[in-house]
């Protein structure tokens, strides 16, 4: 299995050159050096500074899936998997398809102490096809209907055989249907309040206080939503509907807000 893990770790190194040249936030050249200097260390096994290599990247503006997967890599390499699995989840939100990436997720959960299942939510089952694209891609398509739409509108004006008139209908389902898929996902992302639990074990209280009743404990991998914050605490809820307070510092969002 570590072999198979590790093959996959290469073709995202590799992959990860390309999207790393574009919309650069500081000099190209400091940042690919970081890059590649990660790359090499990682190749080396100094995966401490593979991970702080990346995270410069990261800090100079960079923000794509293969980047988050070869860091997420990195951090599992190191056995830490509350990390690992936030960047790993950090990385679907740019590549969801990514078979190597699925299947290193995948396997990172399955290392997680607290087997967590997150049932579907209504817009999950209604708009199933949204959790394999981006939203930049569902955007895109939501345009491109957009445009065919408006298009044979205009040319209804003009000319009105009968073909148009079942293409205008065919093209307006679709084009109802990219809007709502469009309007769904932005939902999803602005309302996506997953965070993962980052130390190996943390305890859960009642109150928003150390001295509060510890209710359960929670270890690293573990993913809960957390609903709101209060003197450098958060109310967390579980898949499970339990709920209690964790210190900040515990959790971090997969969505940074």
């Amino acid at each position: 299995m570590k072999g198979i893990i590790a093959l996959m770790t290469g073709f995202g190194l590799i992959c990860a050159l390309f999207p790393i040249r574009g919309g650069m936030a500081a000099e190209p050249n400091t940042i690919e050096e970081y890059f590649f200097k990660a790359n090499q260390a990682y190749g080396e096994g100094r995966f401490q500074e593979a991970i702080s290599d990346y995270h410069r990247v990261i800090e100079n503006g960079q923000r794509n899936g293969h980047l988050y997967y070869n860091l997420a890599n990195a951090y599992f390499r190191e056995k830490d998997l509350g990390r690992a699995v936030l960047f790993y989840e950090r990385a679907r939100l740019f590549i969801p398809r990514d078979g190597d990436l699925n299947f290193n997720l995948r396997y990172a959960l399955e290392q997680t102490r607290d087997a967590l299942a997150e049932p579907q939510d209504f817009l999950g089952q209604t708009f199933f096809w949204l959790n394999g694209l981006t939203l930049e891609e569902v955007m895109r398509v939501f345009i491109a209907l957009n445009i065919l739409f408006w298009g044979v509108l205009v040319l209804r004006l003009f000319v009105r055989p009968e073909w148009t008139y079942y293409t205008f209908l065919l093209i307006f389902v679709l084009w109802l249907i990219g809007g709502l898929s469009f309007g769904a996902k932005w939902y999803q992302i602005e309302t996506d309040n997953r965070c993962v639990i980052l130390p190996a074990e943390v305890a859960v209280h009642a109150g928003p206080q150390e001295g509060d009743t510890v209710l359960f404990k929670l270890h690293q991998g573990a993913m809960v939503h957390g609903e709101r914050a209060e003197d450098g605490w958060t109310l967390v809820r579980l898949p499970d509907k339990k709920r209690g307070w964790l210190e900040n510092t515990a959790i971090e969002r997969i969505i940074p807000r």
